[in-house]
């Protein structure tokens, strides 16, 4: 898979000390691979990526975009925990459908198929047009560091966040927007008729700004939309929008 990055992670202290840090519980190892998110204090999106169990290690599979970045992060919160963390030559793989032996199931949601780090090859599949048809908000377009909240990304419905765990770096932004706050901007799938270029403002019929476009597949998208304005035809450059979901 392009475009991904393994890093390793050691040491004695690695589970409580990711613990500390990340919006979801990393005890569910057990079942299987985490997704999950590093935060900024203020509660805002840094970076995702899948946690794997590995002999003796914890695998952390990020864009590489992100890569960089997120391990000098890391690095910054480690301290004098017994925590070492090293880049990898591991290639991610990935497919559609049930996963096979030796896999393991993407725990985002059963569309998005299975994921591998043992050297098989990807298996193809039409991956924006699951995205778009499930709203799972990808790295880089729908997911933007230093921009985005979780809960408006919908970490929630993906189980990337866990309510139960404690604290972790964010946590009392992430919190409060749960309890005691409806949400009143977000990711939404839309119906779209014509296109524009990932990131194109999206506007109502009477010229208010109503959101962003992003990803886009087989008449229908994902953008990030301000609810309230988001009820009739709206526009993104040449392309007409109206909310689905």
């Amino acid at each position: 898979m392009d475009g991904r990055k393994v890093l390793k992670i050691t040491g004695s202290d690695r589970q409580d000390f990711l613990q500390n840090l990340i919006t979801n519980d990393i005890t569910r190892l057990k079942d299987g691979i985490v997704w999950t998110a590093l935060l900024t204090p203020q509660g805002k999106y840094l970076a995702d990526f899948f946690l794997v169990p590995a002999d003796d290690a914890i695998l952390l599979d990020v864009a590489e975009t992100l890569a960089q970045s997120l391990a000098q992060r890391l690095t910054m919160y480690k301290l004098r925990a017994d925590v070492q963390i090293e880049a990898t030559d591991i290639s991610p793989s990935r497919g559609p459908g049930p996963a096979p032996q030796g896999t393991y199931e993407d725990p985002r949601h059963p569309a998005l198929g299975w994921r591998a780090y043992d050297g098989r090859p990807d298996e193809p599949a039409d991956w924006d047009a699951i995205r778009v048809d499930h709203m799972i908000p990808e790295t880089g377009i729908e997911l933007i560091p230093n921009d985005s909240y979780p809960l408006e990304v919908r970490f929630e419905p993906l189980h990337g966040v866990d309510f139960k765990k404690g604290c972790y770096v964010g946590q009392e932004v992430t919190a409060r927007m749960k309890h005691k706050t409806e949400l009143k901007k977000g990711l939404a799938q839309v119906a779209i008729t014509g296109d524009a270029p990932i990131g194109t403002a999206i506007t109502t019929a009477d010229g208010k700004p109503a959101g962003t476009l992003y990803t886009q597949s087989n008449g229908k998208a994902l953008a990030y939309l301000r609810f309230d304005r988001a009820t009739g035809e709206m526009t993104a450059d040449k392309a007409k929008l109206t909310r689905l979901s």
